[in-house]
């Protein structure tokens, strides 16, 4: 068993993220008395680095490491009424305190699944998710598809902002933004 878990880990590739490839979209929805007369925020950043440690014959092994500067976070003008944009960012700055909490951090504990055909894997990846200075454990559904010296991974998750710190913004306590954040990436690496 010994000389499996050796060959497993001889078939591992690390593979460092491509900073030009890789996007996180987080999704604000809105709540309260008067919800309709709020509309919902789209978050994007496309600046990310980390590494993955893939080792297709033995996930256990596999690890994954992200981050992604906070301050690279920008809220995408569609759907925003005319000039909304800009201010919901710096309501966003001022609550994240981007220069206080420079970063959002993955690092996994843990990796489960299956290969679902050639090349491709349906994963469970745990791990620590660090937000505005708060770490907590989460599980994210990983859809991975390794080609060539590369590999592509996708997935979703939800979040709740008050399990990190951060209070929604309410307007008045009649609009506010969900506690809950859903958030969707994609992230391609290489050898």
């Amino acid at each position: 068993m010994a000389s499996l878990s050796l060959l497993a880990l001889a078939l591992a590739s690390t593979f460092a993220v491509d900073p030009q490839r890789c996007s996180l979209t987080v999704h604000v929805g809105k709540s309260g008395l008067f919800k309709f007369a709020g509309h919902e925020h789209e978050v994007t950043s496309n600046r990310c680095r980390g590494e993955v440690f893939a080792s297709p014959e033995d996930l256990r092994h596999s690890k994954v490491t992200l981050s992604f500067e906070t301050a690279a976070l920008q809220v995408s003008e569609k759907d925003e009424p005319s000039g909304d944009a800009p201010k919901v960012q710096a309501v966003m700055v001022k609550l994240l305190d981007t220069e206080r909490y420079p970063e959002i951090r993955f690092v996994s504990t843990s990796v489960t699944g299956r290969a679902a055909d050639a090349g491709s894997y349906e994963l469970q990846v745990t791990g620590d998710l660090t937000l505005h200075g708060v770490t907590r454990r989460i599980t994210v559904p990983v859809r991975v598809v390794q080609h060539g010296d590369g590999l592509e991974a996708s997935g979703g998750f939800a979040v709740k902002q008050s399990a990190f710190g951060l209070d929604p913004i309410s307007v008045a306590g009649v609009v506010k933004v969900k506690d809950e954040l859903r958030i969707d990436f994609q992230i391609a690496a290489r050898r």
